[in-house]
């Protein structure tokens, strides 16, 4: 079934979230309010809401995205084509929406992202709601039936039906033997990088890798060669 995908129809893409806030301090009276009810249960006794905010990137009523990474397949060439986007929510935001609306909002295109449908892709569409963004149509789930919905996530493939498997990017592109450069980076330094660091260039890279080893595990998936460095293209 895979096979049969045109690997140009598929946009392959991560974002990268952190808290809305800088810090807990920042958040109105209600907001910590709801903060508090919202993470009761993930968060137990262990920790105090203000403790526990640094992980609030996770939920979009509490996060934002600061930057979007997308890779796609050159039509007629074996290259991949990486772009990201940042600026604020809202820029971003929108930038994407428009390139959802073009060549990859028609029928037959698909999005791609490790662990896109429980996080990526409702991420998006909460935070563009939000924002007052019209939902793009590959987004856009209302009335949609399964088998409709235009989303491929390489963590649901791998499960291989298994509801209660979950497995990282990263190990899953070790056990495939998918060779990646060495970061010292991860999804939980994010806010840090962000917030005190202000490195936006360390985060659209770190960004780009996990969108160029996700489309390196969908390869393997069909089978076929990965991608070589004079492969993969930034536009």
């Amino acid at each position: 079934m895979l096979q049969r995908i045109p690997l140009e129809n598929i946009l392959f893409l991560d974002i990268e979230t952190v808290p809305e806030q800088a810090s807990y301090s920042e958040l109105s009276e209600e907001a910590r309010e709801l903060w508090e009810q919202k993470t009761r249960f993930q968060r137990k006794e262990e920790f105090t809401g203000e403790e526990f905010y640094e992980r609030a990137g996770i939920w979009a009523e509490f996060g934002k995205v600061i930057c979007i990474s997308a890779g796609y397949f050159q039509p007629g060439e074996r290259l991949f084509r990486l772009r990201s986007f940042t600026g604020t929510e809202p820029e971003l935001l929108s930038e994407f929406s428009k390139l959802l609306g073009g060549y990859f909002g028609r029928r037959n295109r698909m999005l791609c992202a490790h662990n896109g449908k429980e996080f990526d892709f409702p991420y998006l569409a909460r935070r563009m709601i939000i924002h007052g963004i019209p939902l793009p149509d590959k987004l856009n789930l209302f009335g949609k039936k399964p088998w409709e919905v235009p989303h491929l996530d390489t963590m649901e493939l791998w499960k291989f039906g298994d509801f209660k498997h979950y497995t990282s990017l990263r190990l899953l592109a070790h056990i495939l033997g998918i060779p990646s450069p060495k970061e010292d980076l991860d999804g939980s330094k994010i806010r840090s990088v962000y917030y005190e660091e202000g490195d936006m260039e360390r985060i659209v890279k770190y960004c780009e890798l996990d969108v160029v080893t996700t489309a390196q595990i969908f390869l393997r998936f069909r089978g076929e060669e990965l991608l070589g460095q004079g492969q993969i293209v930034h536009v």
